[in-house]
């Protein structure tokens, strides 16, 4: 039910006609349609959002599976529901367990993930919640498994998924009906 957001929903005809394309390219990233429908407020914010998730994904520079670790450890941080919900399904794809997702910020000890898969955890942490305070030892582990515009990417999606769960949860964005279902299959 999408009467319980903050602001009504707006719709893709609602966009200026130049930026309705960019709504079926959002569906086509993962069902954020009641996300995409308070975007809307402000094209440009939609416009550019929209066009950098895209068009990252589309480059595929960072590993499917460390994106989707780090978005949902940094929602679960957070405690987004809308956006746990969104992600986790796309890191079951990538061979987490429901149960592991779970428990996915008890990274140290979780036995569905690598050594890899855990800096990524506990990089996000850092970004999250140590930003100020994180030391060039992390950067030195960082580099040893992923180039420096990899690490930039990663970094920013990091702080950008923060910054959109913040706004999710103010606004009250609530999940769109069935899309666990259908992400999972994406």
């Amino acid at each position: 039910d999408s009467t319980m957001a903050r602001v009504p929903l707006k719709g893709k005809s609602d966009l200026p006609a130049e930026l309705q394309p960019m709504w079926d390219k959002m569906l086509g990233y993962g069902d954020f349609a009641n996300q995409s429908g308070v975007l809307a407020y402000r094209p440009p914010i939609f416009k550019n959002v929209w066009s950098m998730l895209t068009e990252l994904a589309a480059e595929g520079q960072l590993p499917k599976r460390y994106l989707e670790i780090a978005l949902v450890a940094v929602s679960m941080l957070n405690r987004c529901s809308y956006c746990v919900s969104h992600h986790a399904p796309k890191l079951e794809v990538e061979g987490i367990s429901a149960e592991g997702v779970e428990k996915l910020l008890e990274y140290t000890t979780h036995p569905e993930l690598d050594a890899v898969d855990r800096l990524v955890v506990e990089y996000s942490i850092a970004v999250n919640d140590n930003w100020s305070r994180t030391g060039d030892a992390m950067f030195d582990r960082l580099r040893a498994h992923f180039s420096d515009a990899q690490i930039v990417e990663l970094t920013w999606r990091i702080a950008f998924c923060g910054a959109i769960n913040r706004f999710s949860d103010i606004l009250q964005v609530e999940v769109e009906t069935g899309s666990k279902e259908q992400e999972a299959a994406e």
